[in-house]
């Protein structure tokens, strides 16, 4: 349940809400406005409970959450703004966040961050650590590749957001990272999401493969429920009966996901569509729908890249992607 306390309640009163609650076995989390303090109370029904928490001092309503994702619910919060490295996520501005799949060396990122940022990217990704459906594949060069990116991201003076795959990395990750990723595999990697959310760095949350949007926010759920709220959904493409494309970026998330949460929404439609081509026009809908920004690939010479080169943009078409999708964000009243 959600208790919404009084313009003018104290410090005592909300204290006291707190203690009762506290003394039910029920979890507290705390959102403290600049008008209002809302108290989010998870655990088990117990009779008259939200009668007597509505009779106590300071108290203006108690609402029952009917959501199974409590914290994610717009029932708790109606909106958030989520920030990483001075970047903003959910406000008016649409985040775009670019660079490789996997990090390969420091001169391929160097030449890339610099061209994204100087194309009007806010935030670098590079993957350090990378889950791969073959185990032949190019994994990535771990710390190393952590170290370049911290580097690299230092120089270029432009904050990033990396992938982390087991929980016994979390600790080294957010040690570099300005905002971690739980990527589509590891969505549901209960004990990941668990670690991540005890860390408190921002986050981005990918959808799984075959997810429903239920099951999504529920993973997000995890987070918030260890005191984390710094959440970002991404919207990556799910897999469907269709094979023309790597995956099916299901655009129809992004406004659902606003009806149903507070968390911001990214769409990533590189992975969601695995053809360079599409990238761009998928951008430009997926701003058109909502979302609160973008997750590009870019390399400076995909046809090369160690991984995922078939969606990578080169820096031109990352140039003119920005350029087709400015209009689209105007157009509904938000900035790029």
């Amino acid at each position: 349940m959600i208790i919404v306390m009084k313009e003018k309640a104290t410090a005592p009163q909300i204290d006291r809400v707190k203690e009762r609650l506290d003394q039910c076995g029920l979890g507290i989390h705390l959102s403290q406005g600049v008008e209002r303090t809302i108290i989010g109370a998870i655990g088990p029904k117990k009779p008259g409970l939200m009668e007597s928490i509505e009779a106590m001092d300071g108290v203006e309503k108690v609402v029952p959450i009917l959501k199974p994702f409590k914290l994610a619910s717009l029932e708790f919060k109606t909106t958030s703004i989520v920030k990483a490295g001075g970047v903003e996520f959910g406000g008016n501005q649409a985040v775009l966040i670019a660079g490789p799949c996997a990090v390969e060396n420091e001169d391929q990122l160097f030449k890339t961050a610099q061209a994204v940022k100087a194309a009007g990217a806010s935030m670098l990704r590079g993957g350090a650590f990378k889950p791969r459906t073959s185990p032949y594949a190019f994994q990535g060069l771990e710390k190393e590749g952590l170290k370049i990116l911290k580097n690299v991201s230092q120089a270029v003076e432009i904050p990033f957001v990396t992938e982390v795959t087991n929980p016994m990395d979390v600790e080294l990750i957010a040690d570099y990272a300005d905002m971690l990723q739980i990527g589509a595999r590891n969505m549901q990697n209960f004990t990941l999401l668990k670690e991540v959310g005890k860390a408190g760095k921002p986050v981005i949350l990918k959808r799984g493969l075959a997810a429903t949007i239920e099951e999504w926010l529920m993973a997000a759920e995890y987070i918030l429920s260890e005191g984390n709220y710094q959440v970002v959904l991404c919207e990556r493409g799910i897999r469907t009966y269709e094979t023309a494309t790597r995956n099916t970026l299901d655009l129809s998330a992004i406004p659902l996901v606003k009806q149903l949460s507070h968390l911001p929404i990214i769409a990533d439609p590189s992975h969601g569509t695995g053809k360079r081509p599409l990238v761009t026009p998928l951008s430009r809908a997926a701003i058109a729908a909502g979302a609160d920004g973008l997750l590009i690939e870019v390399h400076p010479d995909p046809e090369n890249a160690l991984s995922d080169g078939p969606q990578s943009l080169t820096f031109e078409n990352f140039e003119d992607l920005i350029a087709q999708v400015r209009p689209v964000a105007e157009a509904i009243g938000r900035q790029l």
